[in-house]
C-alpha cells in the first residue's frame, strides 16, 4: 500500500513535504495518502494498532524499505521525531516530516459515482490513452475527455496527430471531464480491481475501489471538436492481419525512426509496405491484403502507426482511407467501439 500511494508523488516538487506519504493510524485501520496537489492516492488496509496516531515519512524510501524487507510481518513505530521501520531481522529508521506541513486534503467526493467493470475500464483507457500528448505546454490534449454517447461512455484523446475514440456500452450515467491521462495510466497499479467507482465533478474526478481511492484535478479548458475529424464514409477500405501489419511495421522501423514515414501502397492483392532513409539504406516488404478502391500511395509516422496497430482488438484490421493527404481510421474487422484516426505524413 506504501507503493501505491508513493505513485502520486511527483518527482519534482517544490515543497519538501510532498515527497512524503501521510500515515494514519486509527482504529484497526492504517490509511496511507500520496499527493503532489493534482492527484492522490489513498489505501486503506487493516492492521494490528498498538497505538493511534499521524506521521509522514519519505515516501519513496519508506516503500523501497518495506519491499526489501524479508516475508513476513511488518511493524511501523513513531517515536522521537524518527520512524522504525521493521520485519524479519532488518530494522530501517527515518526521519519524520513534519505532519502539519502535508496539505489538508478533503475526503474523496463519489456524490453521483457509477460502478462499472474494474477490467473493462481499464482495457478502455489502455486504447486511448497512447493519443494523449506527454506536453504540459498543451494541457488540454495530455487528459481524456470523458462524455456520455448514446448510452455508452465515451473516452477520447488526443495529440493532434491522432485521435482515440472508445466507447463503453450500457452505461446510462451523465459523465463529463477532461481527466489528466497521467492519473489514469497509475490507476490499474494502484485503485483497480473487478468492481471499480467512478464519479467526476465540476473540478475532480474520483475512482474508488476496495483497494483505495484515487482523485484528480480536471483539466481546465474546451477539448477539441473531435467528431469533425471523423469522416462518414470512406471510398478506399484495405482488410488485413492485424499480426501480419504490426510486424512489418515493426522491422520497418528499424530503418525510420520517428522522423522517417513508413509508406503503404496499397493496391489490389495487398499493401507494399517500405521504408526509405538515405543515410542508411531502406526495407521493403509485401503484406497480402484484401483492398477496395482506387491504387494509392499513403505515408504515416512508424511509431503512431504501430500504437494503434497495438491497442486494436481482433485478429484482423480495417483501415479506411479518403486521399493520401486525409486521415486514415484503423478499426478491428466488426467492431464499432474503438476506432484510431491517424493523420498522413506529406510525402
Amino acid at each position: 500500500m506504501l507503493s501505491r500511494a508513493t505513485r502520486a508523488i511527483g518527482t519534482r516538487s517544490p515543497l519538501p513535504i510532498l515527497q512524503g506519504v501521510l500515515i494514519e493510524v486509527t482504529g484497526k485501520t492504517m490509511r496511507v495518502t500520496g499527493t503532489d496537489l493534482e492527484v492522490t492516492i489513498r489505501t486503506d488496509l487493516e492492521v494490528e494498532v498498538l497505538e493511534e496516531g499521524t506521521t509522514v515519512i519519505p515516501a519513496r524510501l519508506a516503500s523501497e524499505a518495506v519491499r526489501k524487507l524479508p516475508p513476513g510481518a511488518v511493524v511501523l513505530q513513531a517515536a522521537d521525531g524518527e520512524v522504525e521501520i521493521t520485519g524479519g531481522g532488518p530494522q530501517f529508521r527515518f526521519r519524520e516530516l513534519p505532519a502539519d506541513d502535508f496539505p489538508k486534503i478533503a475526503e474523496p467526493d463519489l456524490t453521483g459515482a457509477v460502478e462499472v467493470d474494474g477490467n473493462a475500464f481499464a482495457s478502455a483507457l489502455s486504447q486511448v490513452a497512447v493519443a494523449a500528448s506527454n506536453d504540459d505546454a498543451r494541457p488540454i490534449l495530455t487528459g481524456v475527455f470523458f462524455e456520455s454517447e448514446g448510452g455508452s461512455l465515451r473516452m477520447v484523446a488526443t495529440d493532434s496527430y491522432r485521435l482515440a475514440v472508445r466507447d463503453l456500452p450500457s452505461m446510462e450515467a451523465e459523465l463529463s471531464g477532461l481527466v489528466p491521462v497521467r492519473a489514469l495510466r497509475e490507476l490499474k497499479r494502484t485503485v483497480g480491481a473487478s468492481t471499480l467507482r467512478v464519479a467526476i465533478g465540476a473540478r475532480e474526478a474520483t475512482f474508488a475501489s476496495d483497494r483505495g481511492t484515487l482523485t484528480a484535478r480536471l483539466i481546465e479548458g474546451t477539448f477539441p471538436n473531435y467528431r469533425q475529424l471523423i469522416p462518414e464514409s470512406y471510398p478506399n477500405r484495405v482488410t488485413l492481419d492485424r499480426d501480419a501489419l504490426l510486424d512489418a511495421v515493426d522491422r520497418a522501423s528499424l530503418v525510420a525512426e520517428d522522423h522517417i514515414p513508413v509508406r503503404l501502397m496499397l493496391q489490389e492483392g495487398g499493401v507494399e509496405l517500405s521504408v526509405i532513409r538515405q543515410d542508411v539504406g531502406g526495407e521493403t516488404e509485401h503484406v497480402p491484403a484484401d483492398y477496395a478502391g482506387q491504387e494509392m500511395t499513403i505515408a504515416f509516422n512508424s511509431r503512431y502507426l504501430n500504437d494503434g496497430l497495438s491497442v486494436v482488438d481482433g485478429d484482423e484490421v480495417v483501415l479506411d482511407l479518403m486521399d493520401p493527404l486525409k486521415p486514415g481510421v484503423l478499426r478491428g474487422t466488426g467492431s464499432d467501439d474503438f476506432l484510431y484516426l491517424l493523420m498522413p505524413v506529406r510525402l
